[in-house]
Parts: C-alpha cells; structure tokens; sequence
C-alpha cells in the first residue's frame, strides 16, 4: 500500500485534469451510500463532527474519514482534518493511503469550477472570493482552469487574513486585492464564491448582480448560512447531490419559505450526462450549493493513484453484490 503525502496529492490533482475527472465520474455515476455521521466530544473541548464517506466504481472502493473541528481557528489549526483509504474493489486490498485533507481541498473547489463550467457566463473575469481559509487559497487557481478570470477580490472577517492571501496571490501572479466592503464587492463580482464556516448569511441576493454566478461551499449542515433567501429567488440553482437540500441550511431556509422549488434544482449529475441545461443567458443568476459527496473524493482518489501508480490494465468492473 502506497503512503501519498499532501505534496504528492497536489502534485497528481492539477485543476484541468482534476475538473475532467470529477466531471466524467457525474457522467458515468458511482455507488455512493449514505455517509455516516459522528459528533465526537472529548472532555472540555468543543464537538468534533466525524464523517465516514464511502464510494466506489469498477475497480476501485474508497473510504474517506474526515474531521471537522468549528474550534480550531481560535487554536490557529485548520477546521478540517481528513484521510483518504483507496482499495481494489474485487480483493478489498488496500492500495493507496492519502492525505484527505489536500484531497478533500482540492475536489472541493474544482467541484465549484465544475459547476461554473456550466452556469457562470464564459466571460466571468471577476471573481470575489469570501473567506481566507484553506478551501479560499485554492479557489482561484481552479476558477482559472474553467474561466477566463483576470481580477481577484477577497473578503474575510479578518482582515489581515485577507490581505495576507491576496499578497500571495498577487506574488504568484494574480492580479488580486483585499476588500473591506463586501457589498460593493459582491455587485461588482462576475463570481462571487464563498467558503467559510458561517452561521449567517454573507451575501444578499439584493447585492448580486445579473448574470452573476454565486458558489456556496461552506454550509453543510442545517445551522450553517453563507447567503440570504434572496439570492435563490429567481436563479436557477443547482448542487453537486441532492442531499444537499436536507443538510444545508443555505437551502433549507428558502425551500421552507417559498421561495426556492426543490423540484426544480439540479445536480452535477444531471448537467454531465446533458439531462438538465446550465445557464440559458447572459443575465440569468445562478447558483451552485455543494454540501460534497463521497464521488467527488473517489474520482480525486483514483486520478491520484492512477498518476503514481504503474500503468497495469484495468479490469472489468466487479460483479454487484
């Protein structure tokens, strides 16, 4: 069994080949049970949420244990902690164990450029990115894989977090700035894409403008909101599973009031195999809600092994139990 570091993963998951993966696996569909679901409380600290996330696809089965710990940004640790196990689906031998948390990164956000591939305009250049956190550092780079992005803004409830990252940005390249008003920000964005860990709406539907496309990663779970009822009036949403619209309390709320119709959003799955159409014009809003799924970490996994691994034939699907 293969031990791949953090490095190694970045190595193997670069975005346009990352973005091609994850959308061939929505294509083709994977077994994917429902994950399970642990609150983990060790004495005097605050709940640790423990997610069990199985998938697997012809030859190959995957389990990713992830940890999320809301308390770890006041201990100046990451929110997220997370080990991927990938194994031969026939045998159930173990082949590869991988550093969950650069995996998990990275399909996170090249699952959001997936989806703006199909509902951001093809001449989205301005993109603000809300919150500064491990998910936010990445988000460009896979924007840029699908966009032709060429302004970056960043906001975070601190500052100097935000500048920070937009000084590196900008000394990788990227024409980038820090913001302190978010709602100028956000009527300005072509792509407006949040990843935070808030229990209350960032944005407000009233501040995007049309046309523009707003990506919400951080709220999955039914207390979590990164954007107000508004921004689902009228925009055509769609989310990577629709799990989502029971777990999300970015979709929560505006199904319970009305104001968004579970029937008519759409998933990852239904745009890759052209059951469902993205963006019909240049003024429609649009949204995508991600609450991530275990065929997203499977697709990442495999592209990984596959990169490091010896070229040997594939075999044939096994035989369903």
């Amino acid at each position: 069994m293969r031990v791949v570091d953090a490095e190694a993963v970045a190595a193997a998951l670069d975005w346009p080949r990352l973005v091609a993966a994850l959308r061939e696996l929505f294509a083709c569909g994977a077994t994917v049970p429902s994950r399970h679901v642990h609150v983990v409380q060790a004495p005097g600290a605050e709940p640790v949420t423990s997610l069990l996330m199985p998938a697997w696809h012809g030859p190959y089965y995957g389990l990713k244990a992830i940890n999320i710990a809301a308390g770890n940004a006041a201990r100046g640790l990451p929110g997220l902690h997370a080990v991927y196990l990938l194994f031969d689906a026939a045998t159930g031998v173990p082949l590869a164990c991988m550093d969950g948390d650069e995996l998990t990164a990275r399909r996170t956000v090249a699952t959001s450029a997936l989806a703006a591939s199909w509902l951001a305009r093809p001449d989205a250049r301005r993109l603000l990115v809300v919150g500064a956190g491990r998910l936010a550092r990445r988000l460009p780079w896979a924007y840029r894989a699908v966009r032709p992005i060429e302004e970056v803004q960043i906001w975070a409830r601190r500052p100097e977090q935000a500048r920070a990252l937009a000084d590196e940005w900008r000394g990788q390249g990227l024409q980038a700035r820090a913001v302190d008003d978010l709602e100028a920000a956000v009527r300005r964005a072509d792509i407006v894409s949040c990843a935070t860990l808030s229990t209350a709406p960032l944005v407000h539907g009233a501040w995007l403008a049309a046309g523009s496309h707003l990506d919400l990663i951080g709220s999955f779970t039914p207390e979590m909101r990164e954007a107000d009822e508004a921004c689902f009036a009228g925009a055509r949403v769609a989310v990577d599973t629709d799990e989502a619209l029971r777990k999300s309390g970015d979709l929560i709320a505006p199904v319970a009031g009305g104001v968004l119709d579970p029937t008519a959003v759409v998933t990852l799955q239904h745009l890759a195999r052209g059951e469902a159409g993205g963006r019909q014009s240049a003024a429609e809003r649009t949204v995508f809600k991600s609450v991530g799924m275990a065929l997203e970490d499977l697709a990442a996994a495999i592209l990984v092994h596959r990169s490091i691994a010896p070229a040997q034939p594939e075999r044939s699907s096994p035989p369903e139990h």
